[in-house]
């Protein structure tokens, strides 16, 4: 007997199966995306919305979705300070805190330590929102030896507006189709061109190497 099967047998609809299984995988993906930045997490929750949207009663399911991304990007950052901390107190580093270096151009991370001096960690509501910002604030906080419990509170209200932002672009996909997977589809489309706006920019842009553009 499958999992739909045994949920029907104990009173569940198999739709209410499909969402017990799909909110902990989603809070699994984005932890993991959060602490191993491979996973597409903005895309991940942009699609959990649209089909929460759909299938459950609005706004309570993306509602649902919005806080359970929200705490698993939280979960994950907590994670990934942790052991970044770990590699500045040992005299050797560690891989975490060099896969972190090795994803921070030195120009971001000074742009990074500059903001933090300025406006402290609130730098990381913005740095969450932005395309590839996150590493570098995380890295100057970690530099710059900010205590977890002080990243912590600059880093929940951030995760929760991440969420919110990503969340919202699924609301966007799932009013303007009323077949969930073109919701998706458009959702999944916004997020990945959100997040390749920096590269193509900086391709975009014309070279000023040249010193013949004025001053910035």
């Amino acid at each position: 007997m499958n999992p739909l099967d045994l949920a029907a047998a104990a009173g569940q609809s198999p739709q209410s199966a499909q969402q017990a299984l799909g909110y902990p995988a989603l809070f699994v993906l984005v932890a993991l995306g959060a602490l191993v930045p491979v996973i597409p997490t903005g895309a991940l929750v942009s699609s959990a919305a649209v089909v929460a949207f759909h299938h459950q009663s609005p706004p309570f399911g993306v509602l649902l979705v919005v806080g359970v991304a929200a705490v698993a990007a939280f979960t994950g950052d907590i994670a990934l300070y942790w052991l970044g901390q770990r590699g500045v107190r040992s005299r050797g580093g560690s891989r975490w805190l060099k896969r972190l270096r090795g994803r921070a151009t030195p120009e971001r991370l000074e742009q990074a330590q500059t903001k933090l001096d300025e406006h402290g960690v609130l730098v990381l509501v913005v740095s969450r929102l932005l395309p590839a910002g996150r590493i570098p604030v995380m890295l100057a906080c970690l530099l710059a030896e900010l205590p977890l419990r002080r990243f912590a509170h600059g880093d929940a209200p951030a995760c929760l507006a991440w969420a919110a932002a990503y969340g919202l672009i699924g609301i966007l996909g799932g009013s303007l189709f009323s077949e969930p997977w073109k919701g998706v589809v458009l959702a999944v489309v916004l997020t990945l061109l959100i997040s390749a706006g920096p590269a193509l920019w900086r391709w975009l842009r014309p070279d000023r190497s040249d010193g013949a553009a004025g001053p910035v």
